[in-house]
């Protein structure tokens, strides 16, 4: 009796918090069936579970990433599954490599049909641990911002002479709500990426190429777990997100966010200084993680 309570609240946890996912599979596979499918950050989490839902229902997988062990191992679970994938090691962080790379993967494999933007680097650091990390800024505009644009433009010029395409790209509601302390180098490289997204949509869009951006809510990843508040909020599992990556990709929607995105906003709009007031105790309240002050996690 326990167990389903718990179910039941979780279940409606998850409808207040999240926004809805598809579990359409019939959608799915005819939506990707025999399409080549670029996917970044492929080897851990969000991008892990995408590239195996998206080959069992019969994409041709691109999986991106640096560890190419682990993407090894990706491809060999596919395949063990009888579906197809193949491995691109690669740090979209050096510009030099992204052009010859996106350059193969068209020549292998005749052309990219959709490219899911999830490779990322998150950070919760506060101003007074950032005096003397400049490098914190370079890195983050690099994998947050500078790589995913320096791919996108090695790729968009096949798809738009081919006519068609999609671009989704996996981003974070920190774009859409008031900015929390902490988080500002992480909201504002994702940020530039978005907006720079969002501004090209237009243009794009007359070629037959979709973009669909997935604001996401917090995901229980490796990338998530150095903060360990964030154990104790309701989030997603990797498996659970993907079914958010799956429903772009089926409905092509411009923007997916819950539903409370847009009040949130709104009250940032008439009330900013009640907000800041706020962030303002919750920045007092809170403190730097062991990770951020640099310390070993155990």
């Amino acid at each position: 009796m326990a167990s389903r309570l718990t179910q039941a609240r979780n279940r409606v946890v998850d409808r207040m918090v999240n926004a809805p996912r598809d579990t359409d599979e019939r959608a799915l596979r005819r939506a990707v069936a025999g399409k080549t499918v670029l996917v970044t950050g492929a080897s851990f989490g969000l991008g892990e579970a995408t590239a195996r839902t998206l080959a069992r229902h019969g994409a041709i997988v691109l999986a991106v990433a640096r560890t190419a062990e682990r993407l090894d191992e990706l491809v060999a679970a596919i395949e063990a599954e009888g579906g197809k994938a193949y491995a691109y090691p690669a740090d979209l962080s050096d510009f030099d490599s992204i052009g010859p790379l996106a350059d193969k993967m068209i020549a292998e494999h005749g052309g990219i049909d959709i490219v899911i933007n999830n490779a990322g680097k998150s950070m919760r650091r506060s101003l007074d641990l950032q005096y003397d990390r400049f490098h914190d800024f370079t890195r983050m505009v690099n994998v947050n911002y500078l790589g995913p644009v320096r791919l996108l433009l090695a790729v968009l010029p096949h798809m738009r002479e081919r006519g068609s395409g999609q671009i989704v790209n996996v981003s974070t509601i920190g774009v859409r709500i008031p900015p929390g302390p902490r988080w500002g180098v992480y909201q504002s490289t994702k940020g530039a990426f978005d907006i720079w997204l969002r501004s090209i949509a237009p243009e794009i869009k007359v070629d037959g190429i979709d973009v669909s951006t997935i604001y996401m809510t917090l995901i229980y990843t490796r990338m998530s777990a150095p903060t360990p508040s964030m154990r104790k909020l309701p989030g997603m599992s990797a498996k659970e997100a993907s079914g958010l990556v799956t429903r772009a990709i089926i409905g092509r929607e411009r923007e997916i966010t819950p539903w409370w995105v847009t009040p949130a906003q709104a009250t940032d709009a008439v009330a900013r200084g009640a907000v800041t007031w706020g962030m303002g105790i919750l920045h007092r309240n809170s403190s730097d993680t062991a990770s951020a002050r640099g310390e070993a996690v155990r």
